[in-house]
């Protein structure tokens, strides 16, 4: 057909749909995701920036003598360290994590690190996994984040019944970054599901923070436990964006190339109004905070707004093409402008506070 009209149509065509997509990606920006979105509260966001330190602190090998340390220090009490899992005691099935008893906000905190590049095992993880492999509570998840979770509680159930039971009046928590995100978010899961593994605690005593969350379950499960996890996206961080299964995306990381092109010709071809109704599709979990601090067209950042919000529809369905996609997804920027959010929170409180008074 080419050489009969004397032009590459096939070649025409391609370009045309990758010019296409390009064009629309260019036009979209990360305030678009959470501009109807209300504004999350001092209160409800301060446990942010704290856990997103805790998370850095599994990443440290003796924390009495800590080398990474963000300004002001991780805010932990190595006396009270209960344990701490390296990939040799977790021997690959999970990644390295911490568990903390928080006397100083009553919290039991179970802390998980991101994806390690230099682990086989954390990519083993990530690839486990096809789309509606695993149905969990009348929806999909993430079938090798559910398994690491489920290693995670085996090992650790003892001690955290006897703690719960203990400490009847504290909270406990799973945070996690990137690929901990998953499994923290999973964690979340199955302890909501079996209670009874912990002494039938509360429901409200269970919390989860994803920061930097994968997509590991489907939509109906994402707005069912938005009372128990919640996931912090830093402005244009791609991971939350990334609708094309993390397998298929770590198998194409020698041909990202060929990643890019199916997807332009898949979103054009294909109505995203079908690719959305589709109950298999995994989603970011939970209540969505997201912290922007860029505006389009200008440069340097500006103090950052928190925009929260349980959605339906536009749970970060558009990569953005932007240079600080990847820097975006880092946990040390995100411990940085979670702070930096928490502190323009506070003055403008102190200000509303005064200005009340006069």
């Amino acid at each position: 057909m080419s050489i009969i009209c004397g032009l590459p149509l096939l070649e025409c065509v391609y370009c045309l749909a990758c010019a296409r997509w390009a064009w629309k990606r260019c036009l979209h920006t990360a305030g678009h995701d959470s501009e109807t979105w209300g504004l999350a509260t001092a209160e409800e966001f301060e446990p942010v920036p704290r856990l997103c330190r805790y998370i850095l602190a599994v990443y440290e090998e003796d924390l009495w003598h800590p080398l990474w340390e963000p300004p002001g220090g991780y805010g932990i009490n190595p006396d009270w360290l209960i344990r701490r899992k390296t990939y040799e005691d977790t021997q690959g099935r999970a990644p390295s994590y911490i568990l903390y008893l928080d006397h100083d906000h009553a919290d039991i905190v179970l802390a998980i690190r991101g994806l390690n590049l230099a682990k086989e095992s954390d990519y083993q993880v990530l690839l486990d996994n096809k789309l509606g492999k695993k149905k969990f509570d009348g929806g999909y998840v993430h079938n090798g984040l559910l398994k690491a979770a489920g290693w995670v509680l085996d090992a650790e159930c003892e001690i955290l019944k006897e703690l719960v039971e203990k400490y009847p009046n504290y909270t406990l928590t799973f945070a996690g970054h990137s690929l901990g995100s998953g499994v923290a978010a999973m964690l979340a899961l199955v302890v909501v599901q079996h209670q009874d593994k912990l002494g039938n605690i509360d429901r409200r005593r269970i919390r989860c923070y994803a920061i930097a969350p994968a997509r590991c379950m489907s939509l109906n499960l994402a707005v069912r436990y938005a009372d128990v996890i919640n996931s912090v996206v830093l402005q244009d961080d791609f991971l939350p964006r990334t609708a094309t299964p993390l397998e298929d995306i770590f198998k194409s990381l020698f041909c990202l190339p060929c990643l890019l092109c199916l997807r332009c010709m898949r979103d054009t071809c294909i109505p995203e109004e079908k690719m959305l109704k589709d109950p298999r599709r995994l989603y970011a979990p939970g209540r969505l905070y997201h912290i922007v601090e860029r505006k389009p067209f200008r440069l340097g950042r500006f103090p950052p707004v928190v925009r929260t919000a349980v959605p339906v529809d536009g749970r970060f369905e558009h990569i953005v093409l932007s240079c600080n996609a990847t820097s975006d997804h880092a946990i040390v920027w995100i411990e940085r402008e979670a702070q930096r959010a928490m502190d323009v929170s506070s003055k403008l409180l102190y200000f509303h506070v005064n200005a009340g008074e006069r």
